[in-house]
């Protein structure tokens, strides 16, 4: 993913931080649009940028545009800047807030977006990203969720230290990687009416759908996903391991030298011969390098959100159990009366 975030202006470091965010259904729409039809054709991830302004502490999204698809040819930084300066001709909100990606439940966590983000964030301080999820829209349930990266996380990437040292003193986890904020979606008062007519032109449905249980392919299509996760965090951690084996056995062989150059020396002491000349250890025995910890902490995010999910997901389809045996219960108890 490239540096989408330099074409936008630099907010003043003292702005006010933004509490919430305010998101036009003409840009919810927009962003819906792209995120299916990308999902639907190549089930590619679908990335735009998103426009609007800061007013007071809160951060207004007026309208969006799809980023080019990758093209050798085109220059995306040029694209953008073209975009904007097209919808400035027509009165249109052109400054860059942040920008938008389609997500499959909770693969959005990325190394990729939190480079992003991070670019996004140090030139345009209010900037968030919106995460569009389209499995759990395409089963009616609308979810839009706006992020920001914390100032530990900002931090981590300005020193490019992933050590776990590194970490351990900026007190940092994929629990504080990224701050949510709230989203609303605001709608002009002839929109409103139009959704009302047709809310009443709708027929009322039966209901059926609400219990629901032919939920096992999206149950199994998380647990696999949990899977492969769980599989990726085990390998990270055998690494780990294995250098934290090498690191004490290096440790042991540096101490056997040292005690052995010092039985040498206290010999030729002895024999009244001048000690052998001090070598410096590290060169000796060169330390080995440490491994990154920042993939690990991301794939341990994924699971955690994938946990959250399923727990979710299996504490509705429970519900629902509980629900249709107690209608099956009274419905048998009826008949046999």
């Amino acid at each position: 993913m490239a540096n989408r975030g330099g074409a936008a202006r630099r907010v003043p470091e003292n702005e006010a931080a933004i509490t919430y965010v305010q998101c036009d259904g003409l840009a919810v729409m927009k962003i819906v649009k792209h995120c299916h039809e990308e999902s639907c054709s190549n089930m590619e991830v679908a990335q735009g940028a998103l426009l609007g302004l800061v007013v007071e502490n809160r951060l207004e999204i007026t309208n969006c545009f799809p980023f080019p698809k990758h093209d050798d040819t085109m220059d995306e930084e040029e694209y953008q800047l073209d975009m904007m300066r097209r919808l400035r001709r027509v009165n249109v909100d052109h400054f860059h807030v942040g920008w938008y990606q389609s997500a499959d439940v909770g693969n959005f966590l990325s190394q990729s977006l939190l480079e992003s983000q991070y670019h996004y964030q140090t030139s345009i301080e209010e900037s968030v990203v919106v995460i569009y999820d389209t499995k759990k829209s395409a089963r009616g349930f609308l979810t839009l969720k706006a992020y920001r990266l914390t100032p530990q996380a900002i931090a981590m990437y300005k020193d490019g230290d992933y050590t776990p040292d590194a970490l351990r003193n900026l007190k940092i986890g994929y629990e504080n990687l990224f701050i949510e904020v709230p989203i609303v979606i605001r709608n002009s008062p002839l929109t409103n009416i139009m959704m009302s007519e047709l809310t009443e032109m709708i027929p009322e449905e039966e209901g059926s759908k609400f219990l629901d249980l032919g939920t096992a392919s999206v149950l199994e299509g998380q647990l696999r996903s949990l899977m492969e996760r769980v599989d990726e965090l085990n390998q990270e951690a055998i690494k780990f391991n294995r250098y934290q084996q090498l690191v004490v056995r290096q440790q042991q062989d540096k101490h056997r030298w040292l005690l052995k150059r010092a039985q040498e020396n206290s010999a030729r002491a002895a024999k009244d011969e001048p000690p052998l000349p001090e070598e410096d250890v590290n060169k000796l025995f060169k330390p080995h390098p440490v491994p990154p910890r920042l993939n690990p902490m991301i794939v341990a995010g994924q699971i955690n959100t994938y946990s959250q999910h399923i727990s979710q997901f299996c504490s509705q389809s429970l519900a629902k159990l509980y629900l249709t045996q107690a209608l099956q219960n009274a419905k048998e108890a009826k008949q046999n009366n």
